[in-house]
């Protein structure tokens, strides 16, 4: 669940460090728009998992990348996401991954599970595309768990569009990650 906290100031992440640590909130900042989220559906958390398991066993077995489970994606002061599952070469991490262990540039893959709320949606869909598609992001898949969908943008002249929407039975195949495919179904819980 996420709600975005609109109050006409523009925020940067030295803002969000001023806030009280609070278990389970997660604050995300797209072009100076702050976004709360509150811990997420076990489902929700279901999916991440699968898909970095798939992700992570692809990369291990072939040793081009490494995908992770909710990184800090510090693009700028005022973007500054935490993305549900993220890829990236070996060459991306040498040159994006600060000594605090975040990410400072585009990695190639992000993934974002989607969420029930409106305010999620458009997050996801619209907010947090822009910032990919400005920043260089190479794919991104947005994945639903509950229509068991997952819609996969590629980078196509400079910016990420819309290739294809999979749905369980299909098989997901990407140029990004070399001999990389399982069903969409197995990005889902039962």
């Amino acid at each position: 669940m996420s709600q975005m906290l609109n109050t006409g100031v523009r925020w940067t992440i030295h803002d969000v460090k001023l806030f009280a640590e609070n278990e389970g909130t997660r604050y995300e900042i797209v072009d100076g728009e702050l976004f709360l989220t509150r811990a997420p559906h076990f489902k929700h958390q279901q999916t991440c998992g699968r898909i970095f398991r798939q992700l992570d066993v692809w990369s291990e077995s072939t040793g081009l990348g490494e995908a992770v489970i909710n990184p800090g994606v510090l693009f700028s002061e005022s973007d500054n996401v935490i993305p549900d599952v993220v890829w990236a070469t070996k060459e991306t991490l040498a040159v994006t991954l600060d000594e605090a262990g975040h990410l400072t540039g585009a990695p190639d893959l992000i993934v974002e599970v989607l969420s029930a709320s409106q305010e999620d949606l458009r997050r996801d869909k619209e907010a947090k595309l822009k910032l990919y598609s400005s920043r260089g992001v190479k794919e991104y898949w947005i994945a639903d768990w509950r229509s068991r969908k997952l819609e996969v943008y590629r980078r196509e002249q400079n910016q990420l569009k819309l290739v294809e929407t999979l749905f369980s039975s299909d098989i997901i195949i990407s140029p990004l990650l070399t001999d990389f495919s399982c069903t969409v179904n197995q990005f889902f819980p039962v």
